[in-house]
């Protein structure tokens, strides 16, 4: 596919400058999770979109933590839904500079946040910019939904899909930092926490207690084991499901037979699982190892869920999302992701083709000290969206 004339009219109007300034904007709001609020991202992007003319509608999920709904078009027809959120991870450590006054140095923004996610958050309201300036809102409505808590426990997320619908939507960008690779599945993520609880006492007579520590070892020794029935069975797009023992912690002095001991443990889930089901089978290879006896119990939780999903290679979006990359110059090509993201629960729970596609590079760039982006990239991916949104426009009544 080539660029029509008015596709290049359309891209000639998105401005580098605005997507940078915005940027650097949403920056210096902060929003550390754990540790702050989103509140003052939420404030930026909300005027900003405001003082454009969009229709800006915010969602308080917690105190000081809204959800900002930001639309274009008349909301007649189906359009298209991207995905982002306010919240940063802790700035941390080991910066050069200030975490949160950003600087452009060598064509890159710098400041946490900057490639996961501010910049994709400033490319997509680019790409609404132009779309609506150009008088094309009604024809291609689009919608950017900023969530607060992703990179936690996402309550942005599951009060979005829980709320009654505002808008319908036929398709769904998650702006996540993917290098301009268009993500069309990812494996969905549950964190478990097992507590292990024994009988303590006195180290020099062991015999008279039930050491909590060696029946966690049994169960990590499980755990690792059944890895082998996962690889056995990848998914032909995603892979196999994992498992990994991320924390271990328990015992109270050397001299005692350790009471409890909690492991914190992280199993990526393929489609149509779900953590209940995990659990149950976790259970029963415990209880048939003989690990459970009259003074040792289990207790599995679930601290986080967080599903996956997985859209055709040749799906409409996925071919539009990667001709659309193209056409401004990039490779254009397809994967799927290690990580997982909220596009799971809008793939899931509203039933909408979703891909993931943005700016910067998870593995290289964020979450880390002198967290970076390239000006380049926030440019090309505004361009992108522009095209996405206007070629994959549902049709009337839809």
């Amino acid at each position: 596919m080539t660029v029509s004339n008015s596709e290049r009219a359309l891209l000639d109007s998105i401005d580098e400058y605005e997507i940078v300034s915005l940027t650097a904007s949403l920056i210096e709001a902060g929003g550390e999770n754990p540790g702050d609020t989103e509140e003052g991202t939420a404030k930026v992007l909300a005027e900003y979109c405001r003082a454009l003319g969009f229709d800006v509608r915010t969602v308080e999920v917690a105190p000081g933590r809204p959800n900002v709904i930001v639309s274009i078009g008349s909301g007649e027809r189906s359009g298209i839904l991207f995905v982002g959120h306010s919240d940063v991870v802790p700035a941390g450590t080991g910066w050069t500079a200030d975490p949160f006054s950003p600087v452009v140095r060598d064509g890159r923004i710098i400041g946490r946040g900057a490639c996961d996610m501010k910049g994709g958050l400033a490319a997509v309201v680019a790409a609404m910019t132009a779309v609506h300036r150009a008088g094309l809102a009604d024809e291609y409505p689009m919608t950017l939904a900023c969530l607060v808590d992703e990179e936690d426990t996402g309550l942005g997320i599951r009060a979005f899909v829980a709320e009654p619908a505002q808008r319908s939507f036929s398709h769904c960008v998650v702006a996540e930092p993917t290098d301009l690779v268009t993500i069309f599945g990812c494996r969905g993520a549950a964190n478990l926490e097992i507590d292990v609880r024994g009988r303590s006492a006195h180290a020099g007579q062991p015999r008279n207690g039930v050491n909590a520590i060696s029946a966690a070892a049994r169960i990590i020794e499980i755990i690792e084991n059944s890895q082998t029935d996962l690889d056995d069975n990848p998914d032909p797009d995603l892979g196999p499901a994992t498992w990994n023992v991320g924390t271990i912690s328990g015992g109270t002095g050397t001299s005692m037979v350790a009471d409890r001991c909690v492991l914190t443990v992280d199993r990526r889930l393929l489609p149509g699982e779900d953590a209940t089901t995990v659990i149950e089978r976790l259970r029963a290879k415990i209880e048939a190892a003989d690990v459970l006896d009259a003074a040792i119990d289990v207790r599995i939780d679930v601290a986080m869920e967080m599903p996956g999903f997985l859209t055709s290679v040749d799906d409409e979006l996925v071919t539009t999302a990667r001709q659309s990359v193209r056409d401004i110059g990039s490779a254009g090509s397809t994967d799927i992701w290690t990580a997982s993201c909220d596009g799971g629960f809008v793939a899931q729970q509203m039933g909408i083709r979703t891909v993931v596609l943005g700016p910067g590079e998870i593995e290289k760039q964020a979450h880390r000290p002198d967290e970076s982006v390239a000006v380049q990239q926030l440019f090309d991916s505004a361009r992108a969206y522009a095209l996405i949104a206007t070629r994959i426009a549902a049709p009337p009544g839809l």
